[in-house]
């Protein structure tokens, strides 16, 4: 196989390299970034459908946070008041979030995954696989809610 360039299968040999790379050294055998793959615990719990559900919530979040600052500020509310920013903006931290690490806070939490259609989600069964989807649930969880304290604290702290 040739170094850089196309090879005989019509691969180009530097993306593959790349894979290979990600694919070798990624903790979990996780799927390459940028790829839909299959359950793995604590890593990966669903698939296309429910990410660009998750990244849709992110971006209703975020266009509610905007929008919710923006009232706040045009009607001359206190500045405290503008950490009722935190709420919309822990949620589009969790749709982000969830969208860019290809795992589900919520059916990580219940013992679930899905590479289906939408609704549709298989138990999980194996203890260890409970535990590390739980864990990477929690995990999510806070970090929303910190990104959501920390816009919230900036919207604050804005000299508007």
């Amino acid at each position: 196989m040739p170094i850089g360039g196309i090879a005989d299968d019509g691969v180009d040999t530097n993306r593959r390299g790349i894979a290979m790379t990600f694919s070798t050294f990624t903790p979990g055998s996780a799927p390459a970034p940028g790829t839909v793959g299959s359950y793995v615990p604590g890593v990966c719990n669903i698939g296309a459908a429910e990410i660009a559900r998750r990244r849709r919530a992110g971006h209703v979040g975020l266009l509610a946070a905007v929008g919710l600052l923006a009232v706040l500020i045009a009607t001359d509310a206190p500045p405290l008041a503008r950490l009722l920013v935190i709420v919309p903006a822990t949620i589009s931290a969790s749709g982000y979030l969830q969208a860019w690490l290809k795992f589900c806070a919520g059916l990580g939490s219940r013992g679930l995954f899905n590479f289906g259609p939408l609704g549709s989600a298989t138990e999980v069964t194996d203890r260890e696989a409970l535990e590390r989807d739980r864990r990477r649930s929690r995990q999510i969880g806070l970090m929303s809610f910190g990104i959501g304290i920390l816009a919230g604290v900036i919207a604050v702290l804005l000299p508007i």
